[in-house]
């Protein structure tokens, strides 16, 4: 089966955020294994532990932010994505040792430039 993007080995500090059962919002310091335009895969060190296909923003450190091998949603701020794979627990601490993350954004889909002509054709 072939992938829908080529995966890039890059570990990048990043930040996860979500919400747990109770809705209060949790968070957890992430280190990024393999990056791809679809997703990516994040090591927590945390005693984390999120459900598969819960929602969660990714969000990489700013100081590299800038890393020209990241996908350009990452470079721009947080990107709304859901856990997709559970990696197995830890014995040491009975929690997932991290999670793939599918991003929630079309990689093909650009951003669209609002011109005059395009505002005219609008108002019509």
């Amino acid at each position: 089966m072939k992938r829908s993007s080529e995966r890039v080995a890059l570990t990048v500090p990043a930040r996860i955020t979500w919400k747990d059962a109770s809705g209060a919002v949790r968070f957890a310091s992430v280190m990024t294994r393999d990056v791809s335009d679809a997703g990516v895969f994040v090591e927590c060190e945390a005693g984390a532990a999120i459900p598969l296909y819960r929602l969660v923003h990714l969000q990489v450190e700013r100081s590299f932010g800038g890393t020209n091998q990241l996908p350009s949603m990452l470079r721009e701020g947080r990107v709304l994505s859901a856990v997709w794979r559970v990696a197995p627990c830890r014995r040491s601490t009975g929690t997932p040792s991290g999670y793939a993350l599918r991003f929630l954004v079309d990689p093909e889909v650009t951003a669209v430039t609002v011109t005059t002509t395009n505002v005219a054709a609008m108002a019509v």
